[in-house]
C-alpha cells in the first residue's frame, strides 16, 4: 500500500472524528475543556474515595491493635480489691436480721447420715425435693416445727442455709449443715455452737428453681466464687 494512500486515510479518519465531535458537543453543549474537567473531576473523585479507604483501614487496624493490648491487660478482680463491703455480713446487713443459737453438726447424703447408699433411687434428695448442695446457698437440716422448709439463716463460717431436710435426731434449736464428704465434716465444722440469723422464714416449701435463683443472685457471686474455691 502507498504512503499516500495511507496518509488518505488517516486524514480522513481524522476529519470523521473532527465531525463526530462537532456534532456532539452542539447536541450536547459539551467543549473541550469540559471534558477535560469531568476527566480530571472524575480523577479526584477516586483518588478521594482511595484515600478514604486507606482512612477506615487505619482507622480499623488501630481499633483492632487497642483490644489486642487491652485483652493483654485484663485483670480479675478479688473482693479486697472492690470498692464497697468485703464479706456478706456487710452486704446484707446481718444485724438486721433476728438471731438464734443453735447447735450445728454436719451431714453427708452418705450411708453414715442417711441409711441410703449411693445406688439408691433416693440417695441425695432432701424430705423438700431438691437435690442436696453446697454453694452459696446449701441445703441443711432443721426441725420443722421450728424452722420450716424454705427457712434462709447465715450461719457464720459456713455461709446460707436453706431448710430442704430433716432428720430424726434434728429437734428444737439443732441443725445439720451438708458436706460433700464425712472428711469435710469433721475438718470445716464438727460440732459446735453457734449464733445464726433468721434471713427469711420458709412457708413449707422449696424447688429447684428457687435454689437455683438464689445461687445465682449477682450481688453475691464474688463470694461465691471465693467460698467454692475454699
Amino acid at each position: 500500500m502507498k504512503i499516500s494512500n495511507i496518509l488518505r486515510r488517516i486524514g480522513m479518519t481524522s476529519l470523521f472524528l473532527l465531525a463526530f465531535w462537532a456534532t456532539l458537543s452542539s447536541i450536547s453543549n459539551v467543549t473541550y475543556a469540559d471534558f477535560g474537567l469531568m476527566l480530571k473531576k472524575d480523577h479526584n473523585v477516586s483518588a478521594n474515595v482511595f484515600y478514604a479507604g486507606q482512612a477506615e483501614y487505619r482507622k480499623i487496624a488501630l481499633q483492632e491493635k487497642e483490644f489486642k493490648v487491652l485483652k493483654k491487660q485484663k485483670k480479675y478482680i478479688s473482693s479486697e480489691q472492690i470498692e464497697g463491703p468485703k464479706t456478706v455480713e456487710e452486704v446484707i446487713n446481718i444485724d438486721n436480721y433476728p438471731k438464734a443459737t443453735v447447735v450445728a453438726t454436719g451431714y453427708t447424703a452418705g450411708v453414715e447420715s442417711t441409711g441410703k447408699t449411693s445406688d439408691h433411687p433416693q440417695y441425695g434428695i432432701t424430705y423438700s425435693g431438691v437435690k442436696v448442695k453446697r454453694d452459696l446457698y446449701s441445703t441443711i437440716a432443721a426441725d420443722l416445727t421450728v424452722y420450716p422448709v424454705g427457712t434462709i439463716m447465715w450461719i457464720p463460717d459456713y455461709g446460707f442455709g436453706v431448710v430442704a431436710d430433716k432428720g430424726g435426731a434434728i429437734n428444737g434449736n439443732k441443725i445439720d449443715l451438708y458436706f460433700h464428704s464425712i472428711e469435710d465434716v469433721y475438718s470445716q465444722w464438727g460440732k459446735r455452737e453457734v449464733d445464726v440469723y433468721i434471713i427469711e422464714k420458709g412457708n413449707g416449701v422449696l424447688t429447684e428453681e428457687a435454689l437455683l435463683n438464689l445461687n445465682e443472685n449477682k450481688a453475691l457471686q464474688v463470694f461465691r466464687e471465693q467460698m467454692n474455691k475454699s
